[in-house]
C-alpha cells in the first residue's frame, strides 16, 4: 500500500538531474521555486548527482539525492512512493519511461515529462491510464515546447471564446512566427527510434499518421476529413503569407485534439487543427517556406535510411549535448495561434518567451510543470488519469509561466 501523498518525504524529484536538460530544469527550481518546496534530485549515479547538486549552490545543498536506474521496477517503485511529484528528462521515453510510468500511476504519485513520442504515449494511455485514475495520479507528458505552448495557448482561445460567447473553436491554426535555438540531441534520438518502430511495425506507422492518435476514444471522434497533417508549403494571406510545416506539429496537434477530447469536445466539434511555420510574404517567402518544407522532409527521410543515417548521426547532436549558455541566453519563441469561432470572430492567442526553445525555456516549463503539479490540489482541474498539460493543469500553469516571464494573451484578430 503507498503512502498517502501528503506524508511523503519529497515533493518533487527530478529525474535525470545529471544529464544536459536535466541539469537546467535543476538549476531553474534552485533558482526559483519556493523555499518550502521539499526537491530532490535522482538518477542513476549518485557521483553524477552529487557533482549536480554542487554546481546548484547553497540553496540546493541540503537536497537529498535518490538513485534509481530505469530499468529496476523496485528502485522506480520506491522513488515514486517517495514524492508527490516525479519530473523526468530520461529518455527516450519509449525506451526507458514506461517503468516510471507504471510506478507513478500505482503510487498515486504526478508525474511530468518532455516526451514528443507518439507512440511512447499512445502506450502509456492504454496500459496505465486506468491505474492512474483509480490512484488519483495525474501523468502528464509533453511538458515542454513539445507541447505546452499549443496546449496552453489553444485552452487560452477556448476560455476566452467561452467568456465572451463567441462559439466554439472551428479553424485554428498555430504559426511559429519566429524561433532561434538549437536542436536537441535528445529530441533527435527520440526520432529515430520513432522511426525505427515505424519501419518494422506497419500498425505503428498507420498510429503516427493518425491526426487523432492520442484520443481517448478513436471511435468517437469527428474524423473531418482536413486533419492530416500538412506535407508542404501552404499560401495563406490572413496568416502572413507563404509558410511551412512545423516540425513538432505531428505531435502537439495530436495533444491538442485529446485535450479537446478529454473535456468532453468543449473547444468544438468542428475543431480543424493544424501547425505551420512563418515563410513570410514575397519576395523571399515562398522560398524560406520551401525550404524549411524540404529541411524537415531531407531529415525524417535521411534518419530512415541507414547510409544518410550514418552520416548525419556524426553531424547532429549526441543525447546529452547542447547549445552553449550563450546561445540559450540568445534564444526565444514566438507564436501566434488564430482561430475562426462558430460565431465568425477571429482570436488570436499570442504566445512568447525568451531562451532556447528545447533548453532554457524547456526548463522553465518542466519546472512550472512539477511546482504546479506540486501545489494545491484545488487549484487544478478536477483530472487523474494520463493527461495532457491543459487537462491536468489549465489555467494554473497558465500563471505560473506568465509569473516565471512568459507571454500568455489572447485578442481580436
Amino acid at each position: 500500500m503507498s503512502t498517502p501523498a501528503h506524508d511523503r518525504e519529497h515533493d518533487v524529484v527530478l529525474f535525470g538531474a545529471s544529464g544536459f536538460v536535466g541539469r537546467l530544469t535543476a538549476e531553474y527550481l534552485a533558482r526559483d521555486a519556493p523555499a518550502d518546496v521539499r526537491i530532490a534530485l535522482g538518477g542513476r549515479s549518485r557521483d553524477k548527482l552529487e557533482r549536480t547538486r554542487a554546481e546548484l549552490g547553497e540553496r540546493a545543498a541540503a537536497w537529498p539525492l535518490v538513485v534509481a536506474d530505469s530499468g529496476d521496477a523496485a528502485a522506480l517503485a520506491a522513488l515514486a512512493g517517495s514524492t508527490r511529484v516525479v519530473a523526468t528528462t530520461v529518455g527516450p521515453y519509449m525506451r526507458f519511461g514506461l517503468p516510471l510510468v507504471a510506478a507513478c500511476a500505482a503510487a498515486g504519485t504526478h508525474y511530468a515529462d518532455l516526451t514528443g513520442e507518439v507512440l511512447f504515449m499512445r502506450r502509456s494511455i492504454d496500459e496505465h491510464d486506468a491505474t492512474a485514475r483509480s490512484s488519483g495520479a495525474r501523468i502528464v507528458h509533453t511538458c515542454g515546447f513539445d507541447s505546452i505552448p499549443s496546449d496552453l495557448g489553444v485552452l487560452a482561445l477556448h476560455r476566452h471564446a467561452r467568456e465572451h460567447e463567441l462559439g466554439d473553436l472551428q479553424d485554428t491554426t498555430l504559426v511559429v512566427a519566429a524561433m532561434r535555438g538549437g536542436v536537441s540531441g535528445g529530441t533527435i534520438d527520440s526520432l529515430r527510434d520513432q522511426l525505427d518502430i515505424a519501419r518494422r511495425d506497419p500498425a505503428a506507422r498507420r498510429l503516427m499518421l493518425d491526426p487523432y492518435a492520442l484520443s481517448p476514444n478513436r471511435a468517437a471522434e469527428p474524423d473531418l476529413g482536413s486533419e492530416r497533417d500538412p506535407m508542404s508549403v501552404v499560401h495563406d494571406p490572413e496568416l502572413g503569407g507563404f509558410l511551412a510545416p512545423f516540425v513538432m506539429g505531428t505531435v502537439n496537434t495530436r495533444v491538442v485534439r485529446r485535450s479537446n477530447a478529454l473535456q468532453g469536445h468543449a473547444y468544438g466539434r468542428s475543431l480543424r487543427y493544424r501547425e505551420l511555420m512563418l515563410g513570410g510574404g514575397l519576395p523571399l517567402g515562398p522560398a524560406k517556406a520551401a525550404a524549411i518544407a524540404a529541411g524537415l522532409g531531407a531529415l525524417v527521410a535521411g534518419l530512415s535510411l541507414p547510409p544518410t543515417r550514418m552520416l548525419l548521426d556524426r553531424l547532429l547532436p549526441d543525447p546529452g549535448e547542447g547549445p552553449s549558455e550563450q546561445n540559450r541566453e540568445r534564444g526565444f519563441f514566438h507564436i501566434d495561434i488564430h482561430a475562426q469561432t462558430a460565431g465568425g470572430a477571429r482570436i488570436v492567442s499570442e504566445i512568447r518567451a525568451s531562451g532556447d526553445p528545447g533548453y532554457k525555456a524547456t526548463a522553465v516549463m518542466l519546472g512550472e510543470s512539477a511546482l504546479a503539479l506540486a501545489g494545491s490540489a484545488e487549484q487544478l482541474p478536477d483530472h487523474a488519469g494520463v493527461l495532457t498539460p491543459a487537462t491536468a493543469m489549465g489555467e494554473a500553469l497558465t500563471e505560473r509561466l506568465r509569473r516565471a516571464g512568459h507571454t500568455y494573451r489572447v485578442r481580436t484578430a
